[in-house]
């Protein structure tokens, strides 16, 4: 089974943040063992940059709006392939201040959901949601609409 790993920088100090992450860890247990690591947040993301370094395994996948964009399925046939390589994957979401640019050059793939800015505890939400959203296209299910 393929290791999942989120790398992000602060906590979810809200309970509904941490439900809903929660509620898709749970769905994805049948695809992935999912990890999340929390990292503290500091004052610059240059500060962040060597937690977040020493945190990533495998394909490194970090989040930003200047990231390459694509669809949910671009994105499930990503997943597929790495999967089917058996790499871990860790996703990186940076804190609000951003993500150190050693962080974004380290990576294997910038990625991008938006161009828009989102909280990086909707930002965790989100990401979880489309990493269930992937494997289920991959699995065929109807989930995906």
């Amino acid at each position: 089974m393929v290791k999942v790993n989120i790398v992000c920088v602060g906590k979810l100090k809200e309970a509904f943040w941490r439900d809903a992450v929660a509620e898709y860890a749970k769905r994805l247990a049948r695809f992935c063992r999912l990890t999340v690591t929390e990292l503290p947040e500091r004052r610059t993301p240059e500060e962040e940059a060597d937690g977040i370094l020493r945190a990533c395994r495998g394909c490194v996948l970090v989040l930003t709006p200047e990231g390459r964009a694509c669809s949910s399925e671009q994105f499930a046939g990503m997943l597929g392939k790495l999967c089917d390589a058996g790499r871990e994957i860790t996703f990186v979401i940076g804190s609000s201040c951003g993500l150190s640019p050693r962080v974004k050059e380290g990576a294997d793939a910038c990625i991008s959901f938006s161009a828009l800015t989102f909280p990086h505890q909707l930002m965790r939400v989100i990401l979880a949601e489309q990493v269930y959203r992937a494997f289920m296209i991959l699995a065929g299910a109807e989930y995906h609409k």
